[in-house]
């Protein structure tokens, strides 16, 4: 990464790709990273809803797919993640979070990233997989709740409002996510170990995988995210 003493604010960070199960901590250090680099922070989900939003030929194709209830395909989702990587926010380097899911979309940012360049370096992806138990992502996700007004993330059990089901910020009543149920985030646990753990595989035989105990304190985790992206 950049040369000795420069600012993060202006250093040269490239493409980090973070892995990991739902409740596995990928937003939370995703932030912490923005804040630190100045660089975007970049989720299919956020690229999607953009595009719906702003009606675009790619929205509005996938608008019509989710529509009738099917999932949005590889070629579409790609085009869009190819689409924001070029804009110039990305100039320096960007966070993945959520995106590749599989195999084959690896493959083909493989083939979009070895063509990108920052400020004119080429540089490697580096792919950070946060490890969390089974039982503990149950846990955190179970126990979590949300706010309707501005969207602050509490936990039950880690990281509770000062007032039971209560926001700390603007006092809006908090509630349970439908797909924080017990049911919903067991099948979403499953499907991510299914078709998504294989990534880890993948990025580990390329040798770009770090892997992060996101069991630890936050803190602790944001320290070695950034000892691994420094690193490089």
């Amino acid at each position: 990464m950049g040369s000795a003493g420069a600012s993060p604010q202006t250093a040269v960070v490239g493409a980090v790709i973070f892995l990991g199960a739902p409740g596995a901590g990928k937003g939370t250090q995703a932030k912490r990273m923005v804040e630190r680099y100045g660089i975007p922070q970049i989720s299919t989900g956020d690229i999607l809803r953009e595009h719906v939003t702003r009606e675009t030929a790619l929205g509005m194709q996938a608008k019509a797919i989710m529509d009738r209830g099917e999932l949005v395909s590889d070629k579409i989702v790609c085009d869009m993640v190819a689409s924001r990587l070029s804009n110039p926010d990305c100039e320096r380097g960007f966070i993945l979070d959520g995106f590749p899911r599989t195999v084959d979309q690896a493959t083909w940012l493989d083939g979009l990233l070895a063509e990108k360049s920052y400020e004119g370096k080429q540089l490697a992806p580096v792919v950070v997989e946060f490890q969390v138990s089974y039982n503990k992502l149950m846990q955190r996700l179970t126990g979590r709740r949300t706010c309707p007004d501005d969207g602050s993330i509490y936990n039950v059990h880690s990281q509770p409002p000062r007032v039971a089901d209560t926001c700390d910020l603007c006092g809006a009543k908090l509630f349970t996510r439908k797909d924080d149920s017990d049911e919903a985030i067991s099948v979403r646990l499953k499907s991510y170990e299914q078709q998504t753990a294989p990534l880890a595989d993948y990025y580990r035989k390329k040798g770009s995988l770090h892997v992060i105990n996101g069991e630890q304190d936050a803190n602790a985790i944001t320290q070695a995210v950034i000892k691994t992206i420094e690193q490089r």
